[in-house]
């Protein structure tokens, strides 16, 4: 039986080129990152120790990165690579991603999408 623990990073600010349009292709553009990642607590529950379970902060800070570097026309895009690199963490077996661009239609507060992947 898999685990329905998880651990939530919500609100990640990132700027980034993303967009279809010309001048979004010259222009960074703030996007919010939500992640669920699917794992199994107990045992970092029990130790307290950070190295049994997922870190993170550095998942955080490769997510940025990669994000900051990217250059994607769509967030579905966007959002695929960032469930990949979360699963390349063995501790995760499944990961739900938002990726919201603020803004991106007049007379809203966002446009994004959700994905969700699975080992």
């Amino acid at each position: 039986m898999t685990s329905q623990d998880h651990i939530f990073i919500r609100d990640i600010q990132v700027r980034c080129i993303i967009g279809i349009q010309e001048w979004e292709r010259n222009t960074l553009q703030e996007v919010l990152i939500n992640l669920k990642l699917f794992t199994e607590t107990s045992r970092a529950g029990q130790s307290d120790k950070i190295e049994d379970t997922v870190d993170y902060k550095a998942l955080t800070k490769k997510i940025m990165a990669f994000t900051e570097q990217s250059n994607f026309f769509l967030v579905e895009a966007l959002a695929e690579q960032i469930a990949q690199l979360c699963l390349n963490d063995a501790r995760i077996h499944q990961v739900h991603v938002t990726v919201e661009k603020p803004g991106a239609l007049r007379f809203t507060q966002s446009v994004g999408v959700h994905i969700q992947r699975t080992k």
